[in-house]
């Protein structure tokens, strides 16, 4: 049963946000800082990745685990109201690899970087994360059409 009421909860809710998250803001202010310049959520593009790199044919997505179903140690799906959940977590995922096969279609090369690989008990340096990021960004040997997670 939920600890919570209908009105606190659709308020806790309605106060996560879709974008400009913590990991995410991490990402750009690093990135950037490495001389790497790229759009944020461009519309006319599949899933409005959150960093687009059009010098390097490639996009930056990043996945909360909760709500994107990432199988790490900072998803846990919920005891109340299970079915929802799954049915949600599910179609997440798999509008997700709609979204990542349109991308690559389209000639783009896609990372996704996981909100675990940058907090959480098994996170990695954030230095790691950026110059993984760049490797993948800077390495046209991988092929435009290409997905990699981080």
């Amino acid at each position: 049963m939920d600890v919570l009421t209908p009105q606190q909860r659709s308020l806790n809710m309605s106060r996560i946000r879709g974008r400009d998250t913590k990991p995410e803001l991490q990402l750009r202010k690093g990135l950037h800082a490495l001389g790497y310049r790229f759009r944020l959520h461009v519309p006319n593009l599949p899933g409005r990745p959150d960093m687009v790199f059009p010098r390097y044919s490639a996009v930056i997505q990043v996945n909360g685990c909760f709500w994107h179903g990432h199988d790490c140690h900072l998803f846990k799906m919920p005891a109340s109201r299970r079915e929802f959940w799954a049915t949600k977590i599910a179609a997440n995922k798999e509008r997700d690899r709609r979204t990542d096969l349109a991308l690559l279609d389209a000639g783009w090369r896609v990372l996704t970087v996981w909100e675990c690989s940058l907090k959480g008990s098994k996170r990695r340096q954030l230095n790691d994360v950026l110059d993984y990021c760049g490797s993948f960004l800077r390495n046209q040997a991988v092929k435009t059409g290409a997905s990699k997670s981080l």
